[in-house]
């Protein structure tokens, strides 16, 4: 059960959000400035339904629609719960560090309505973890598993090799040999599906969706526009997961962008009739729009995050859940789509 934020972890939360949210500033210098925040605190269209089946996910019914509720994220909670992230590993840190938070968090989300839980394996890499990268990946994923209910699935996570917010820093296609390593570590440790994740560079998401779906598993992929919606258009972003799903990709979605400003952009998707799912996980934009990060806690914050989920599943999303400064809070609020 979560306990009110502290006045020091609300303002340490709030800085991380304007941080996100102010250029030029990265992932990176967005992560340097969350790892200051110490205070604990505990805690459709039919063809879409037809490939939500195949995967064999279990699925909320609403109206003669299917919505799957994705989990939120794992990076910002971990702050919310005490957990230090420093870089370079960020998040990853946790899988050692605070293993028994980070299964906590996973069951949060399961207790919450989430279905599909993704390992927190955004930033399991060589260039980050060293030599411990492999094991380090592995326990995530038997983590995330020990932490659900049986019949909840597991979504391997696969993030850019560089910052997420830096297209300008991808190696593009380069990046293959990284993407093909940690794709096979994932699916050997057992996960159902594999999720590209937060790519706001087409080609390395490609590459990476191709090397996922290389190991037979079903492969979503997910682009990002950016905190300030502005490292991809609505309809470069279409165009790209158009990209991904010739590569392989059976869910398209994008991430981490704005709640108030993703409406577009599975607008954008649904126009290109790419016939596979469409999903968002949203972030809960600027400090101001109270959605999450400082105002996480309280009760209209998911309430705020629900409407524009309503918006999203208008206008075609079957796959729903949250990103940076939502919580199970905001998943549970999704139980109401």
């Amino acid at each position: 059960m979560a306990r009110p934020l502290t006045a020091a972890s609300r303002a340490s939360l709030r800085s991380l959000a304007e941080t996100a949210f102010s250029r030029p500033h990265g992932f990176a210098d967005t992560a340097l400035r969350a790892t200051n925040l110490h205070e604990p605190c505990f805690r459709v269209p039919s063809e879409a339904k037809t490939a939500l089946r195949r995967l064999g996910l279990r699925a909320l019914g609403h109206s003669s629609e299917v919505i799957l509720l994705l989990d939120g994220p794992v990076g910002t909670e971990l702050l919310r719960r005490g957990v230090s992230t420093p870089l370079p590993a960020w998040s990853a840190d946790a899988i050692a560090s605070a293993p028994d938070v980070l299964a906590a968090i996973h069951a949060d989300y399961a207790a919450s309505g989430a279905q599909v839980h993704t390992t927190n394996t955004f930033r399991t890499r060589p260039r980050t973890m060293g030599a411990a990268w492999e094991e380090a990946a592995r326990r995530a994923a038997a983590i995330a598993r020990s932490a659900v209910p049986e019949g909840h699935r597991i979504a391997g996570s696969i993030a850019p090799i560089e910052d997420c917010y830096r297209p300008d820093l991808s190696p593009g296609r380069a990046a293959r040999r990284e993407h093909r390593a940690l794709a096979r570590v994932l699916a050997d440790a057992g996960v159902d599906l594999l999720l590209c994740e937060t790519f706001p560079h087409v080609d390395e998401a490609c590459v990476a969706v191709e090397e996922a779906v290389a190991t037979g598993l079903p492969t979503w992929v997910s682009l990002t526009p950016g905190p300030e919606a502005d490292l991809l258009t609505p309809g470069a972003l279409a165009e790209g997961l158009a990209r991904a799903v010739d590569a392989g990709a059976v869910a398209v979605l994008v991430n981490c962008v704005p709640a108030s400003r993703a409406r577009a952009y599975v607008e954008a998707i649904a126009d290109r009739a790419l016939g596979v799912p469409i999903g968002v996980y949203a972030n809960a934009g600027h400090v101001d729009e109270a959605m999450g990060w400082a105002h996480v806690d309280e009760p209209e914050a998911g309430s705020r995050y629900l409407t524009h989920a309503r918006e999203w599943v208008g206008a075609g999303a079957t796959i729903v859940g949250g990103c940076c400064g939502t919580g199970p809070a905001h998943v549970r609020a999704l139980l109401d789509l």
